[in-house]
């Protein structure tokens, strides 16, 4: 198995000798979801957080009229799942769908009990990356309520340099907040500022 690129994740907070990562290894499950399969659905309880090795994933919310609002592009080395769900057992609201074919690795709440109580610094690890999810989220939150179209595409592309070319249009729009037609001139408008910057 595999775990360089999760490895390296781990490691850019804390480090782990070779008896933790052989712990870790064996902790690991993978799970495997072909193009346009469910990792969550809205209204189940989220079993795992997930480490995204190959592929992306997309997570939504589905609002009373039927549109699809994109919450997050989850790419390779990011990790995956609706942490509220999780840790309080709710249903979760949110939908998480497989953008490409993806191999995760994944890990159910006992597992990391075991991983916490045999590397207890990876309970520091967990808490920093929920620490970076709970900014990320505020700062998404603060800018759909302030930024314009045009400031959110430059976060957006600042945020996932490469996704563009991954996922079609109309989820770009989707977690943009825009009409899928919309999209087109407010690229138009970031070529022409960034024309005038360089």
């Amino acid at each position: 198995m595999d775990i360089q690129l999760l490895q390296r994740n781990i490691e850019r907070f804390i480090s782990l000798n070779q008896d933790e990562i052989d712990f870790l290894i064996s902790k690991v499950v993978i799970k495997k979801l072909r193009k346009r399969q469910y990792f969550l659905q809205a209204g189940e309880w989220c079993r795992y957080q997930g480490f995204v090795n190959k592929g992306c994933l997309r997570t939504y919310e589905i609002d009373e009229k039927g549109a699809e609002h994109v919450v997050l592009f989850t790419p390779e080395d990011w990790w995956v799942g609706d942490l509220y769900s999780f840790y309080t057992t709710e249903p979760s609201k949110l939908n998480i769908e497989a953008m490409e074919d993806c191999e995760l690795f994944i890990f159910d709440k006992d597992s990391l009990e075991e991983i916490y109580t045999h590397i207890p610094k990876m309970e520091r690890f967990f808490r920093l990356l929920m620490q970076n999810a709970l900014i990320a989220l505020s700062r998404r939150m603060m800018s759909s309520m302030t930024q314009t179209t045009l400031e959110r595409y430059c976060d957006f592309i600042q945020r996932y340099p490469e996704i563009e070319q991954r996922v079609p249009n109309h989820q770009i729009a989707a977690y943009l907040g825009v009409k899928p037609e919309s999209l087109s001139r407010i690229r138009k408008q970031y070529l022409q500022s960034d024309k005038k910057t360089s």
